[in-house]
């Protein structure tokens, strides 16, 4: 069956385990409701709205739908867009973009070929999102290589909204402290600490795409004691309040 070199489709997907994906085309993700989560080569990012996910094809991810989540998606054959520059790149979707997502879900999967106006319309959101790839969004933690690191971001994660310690998550994991410590720095290049606190923003991050839960709350809820540490830590991060980030899904 031929196909088009270039199509559009729009899906919802329930809450549900992290599963395998590859395909064959290059693939540009986009949640339109909801939040994903991405990893690959040892790295998870977040996907909220008004973000894109641009996948090379043939490269294998894992993703996770934490809650409910509608994309949109765009794939590319790997003779009509060129290579991108990463396996894996997560980045903020100007509104040119979006408006070319947008009219490009005209043309999904079909033998019929392309129209000359579908052409320039999916060359063009190739061009800008290529081009918005070459920033990518710095939300993005270390998924770890080794099963003891993996075990100790999992245990990590499992308690962001309560007291974690370090010490207790070694013991755990049967390491020392200071073994774990100098895994951390080896597989992440980040200590324990930081690490924290940027899964702390990850669930930030997927709290404010799951709706409309008060930013104080969410803040409490991910483990901040005070609601100015998590705005200055969120701005840090994101160059937005959490606020802002939340208008922007918009």
């Amino acid at each position: 069956m031929v196909t088009r070199p270039a199509y559009s489709f729009v899906r919802s997907f329930a809450a549900g385990p992290t599963r395998d994906l590859q395909v064959e085309r290059h693939y540009l993700l986009c949640a339109s409701a909801g939040a994903l989560r991405l990893e690959a080569e040892g790295r998870t990012w977040v996907l909220p709205p008004a973000r894109a996910a641009l996948i090379r094809a043939g490269r294998p991810i894992r993703v996770g739908v934490p809650r409910p989540v509608t994309t949109a998606s765009v794939l590319f054959d790997t003779g009509f867009a060129p290579v991108p520059p990463s396996s894996l790149t997560v980045f903020d979707l100007s509104p040119l973009a979006r408006g070319l997502v947008a009219e490009c879900g005209q043309w999904g999967e079909s033998e019929e070929p392309l129209t000359p106006y579908a052409v320039a319309l999916f060359t063009a959101l190739a061009a800008v999102a290529w081009r918005l790839a070459e920033q990518p969004s710095p939300v993005v933690v270390p998924s770890g290589r080794t099963p003891e690191l993996r075990s100790a971001l999992r245990l990590t994660e499992e308690r962001l909204g309560g007291p974690v310690r370090f010490e207790d998550i070694a013991n755990e994991v049967g390491l020392a402290p200071r073994s774990l410590a100098r895994r951390f720095a080896d597989e992440t290049g980040m200590t324990w600490r930081a690490v924290l606190r940027r899964l702390r923003l990850l669930r930030a991050i997927e709290e404010l795409a799951a709706g409309d839960e008060p930013v104080t709350r969410i803040a409490f809820a991910v483990g901040y004691s005070s609601l100015s540490a998590f705005n200055a830590a969120f701005l840090e991060l994101t160059g937005r309040t959490p606020t802002d980030y939340r208008a922007s899904f918009t």
